[in-house]
């Protein structure tokens, strides 16, 4: 079989260097995370990518407005190990981190792009006067403007006028809707489909590509033209193809299309309109999945560093642990909306969901089987309810995880741990337990069967959880109490 049968290519966003990461950030790496779990348990060669966007005029404003003196690759360096340390503060799992800064691997993929879009035809160069967001990175209309202001960094955009090369973006417009419609290229939530498609419906106009070098020197040159730097949204996007091996390898076909790229709803018209148009130029296929979430708001506001609402993740692994913390972002969170995040929340869940819930039937039920230590498992002796809610809990995690619909998922593994708590009640299990050794090995398949599904969203509690119940063979366990493992909160 071919590897590129059995595979499974995820990405997300890479993140701007102008400012250090925060739970935002944190959100979605985690949810990117539990898809590559998932579907690498499910046997699948699985390459999961993330990285930083390093270029581009707001990296170069932001050191003057922080009065930085060093250089802008040195900025950046800094910022991107922030980045970086997410991996271990948040226990992720990815394969490869790509900097858009990294000559030797990022910028020859980008500009063999370049080439090929010339090579279709599909680059030309005009004179261009129009509205410019520093803050969006892009050329804006007064359609785009609030009040006159951009409405997600609520400044008014600059007047700027220069040469340009520009894509031809329009001559795809059809195309694009077209594999959109299909399902060729499924975007999830289906709100966020119907949004692109009435953009595309209002007519896709051609995107300038580059800015003048004398304006933007920190960025890539554009292929024999110096005088020209590249657009950062041609620059950024590129690295989803970089990263693989484009532009240095043959490494790349075995990994292209991605199955899933998971994105902030506010950058959806770079991924599902201009990243396809690019891609149909230079006549690869398109990614397969584009899954949207949406806003994390901070008590109901939105996170600003004037207001000093901004959540640093690291802190909150520091005191609550790595795993709460992504229970939090994944329950709690819908997956493909808007969410809120409070610390008085956070405290909630982690006291009700996790100490008393979760934590709470480990407790019990390896509190009652490390009695007997050693069980001979038959299956005969699973009650029928107890294996039909298993794999119908198996089945409905399978059906949200597929759907983007992960705090579902969780919500389906909570079920299942209510099932077994009131299985624990309804047989009073705590009495007599040398006669209830056929109940507590139905709860040890329960809460088995519960770290498997907790697995992608929480895998070191899932580890500890496994580590307690110790397959011998494939008739033999072994039981033995565990830590605590969400201690309650004071």
């Amino acid at each position: 079989m071919d590897m590129t049968d059995n595979k499974y290519y995820i990405t997300t966003a890479i993140d701007y260097t102008n400012a250090k990461p925060h739970v935002g950030h944190a959100l979605e790496k985690v949810q990117a995370d539990v898809l590559a779990r998932y579907h690498r348990a499910k046997g699948f060669k699985t390459f999961f990518l993330t990285g930083t966007d390093e270029h581009g005029v707001k990296i170069l404003r932001k050191m003057k407005e922080w009065g930085v003196s060093r250089e802008p690759q040195q900025f950046v360096d800094e910022i991107a190990g922030y980045f970086k340390a997410l991996k271990e503060a948040l226990n992720l799992s990815w394969d490869d981190f790509i900097r858009t800064t990294d000559k030797e691997r990022h910028w020859p993929g980008a500009q063999l792009i370049w080439k090929k879009l010339v090579e279709a035809g599909d680059i030309y160069k005009k004179n261009y006067k129009g509205l410019y967001c520093v803050g969006c990175e892009k050329f804006v209309t007064q359609k785009d403007l609030v009040d006159g202001k951009c409405k997600d960094h609520q400044k008014e955009p600059e007047v700027v006028e220069e040469e340009n090369y520009f894509f031809k973006l329009s001559k795809y417009s059809k195309e694009i809707e077209a594999k959109i419609k299909s399902k060729e290229l499924l975007i999830l939530p289906e709100g966020r489909e119907n949004e692109i498609l009435a953009l595309i419906n209002e007519g896709l106009e051609d995107v300038s590509f580059s800015r003048p070098s004398k304006d933007l020197p920190w960025g890539i040159p554009v292929p024999g033209d110096e005088t020209q730097t590249m657009y950062v949204w041609c620059d950024a996007l590129s690295n989803y193809l970089s990263a693989i091996g484009y532009g240095r390898n043959e490494d790349w076909k075995n990994w292209w299309p991605a199955e899933a790229q998971v994105i902030g709803k506010d950058i959806l018209r770079f991924h599902a309109a201009i990243w396809p148009g690019m891609l149909l130029s230079i006549g690869l296929p398109l990614p397969k999945k584009i899954l949207v979430h949406g806003f994390l708001t901070i008590d109901g506001a939105k996170m600003s560093k004037s207001v000093g609402n901004v959540v640093d993740p690291f802190e909150l692994v520091k005191k609550y642990g790595t795993d709460a913390v992504r229970y939090y972002l994944l329950k709690e969170v819908p997956s493909q909306d808007d969410g809120d995040f409070s610390i008085a929340n956070l405290e909630r869940v982690y006291n009700g969901e996790l100490a008393n819930g979760l934590g709470n039937f480990v407790a019990r039920v390896l509190g009652l089987a490390s009695k007997f230590g050693k069980f001979a498992v038959d299956f005969d002796l699973i009650e029928p309810a107890v294996s039909d809610k298993i794999n119908a809990t198996k089945v409905l995690v399978d059906e949200k995880i597929h759907a983007f619909r992960l705090h579902e998922a969780i919500g389906a593994i909570n079920e299942l741990i209510s099932f077994g708590d009131k299985y624990v009640n309804d047989h009073e299990v705590w009495k007599g337990t040398d006669s209830k050794k056929k109940e507590i090995l139905n709860l040890i398949v329960i809460l088995d069967n519960v770290a498997a599904f907790l697995k992608p969203f929480l895998p070191e509690t899932a580890d500890k959880i496994s580590k307690s119940i110790n397959w011998l063979d494939k008739k033999n366990l072994e039981v033995k109490k565990g830590e605590v493992l969400f201690p309650r909160l004071g």
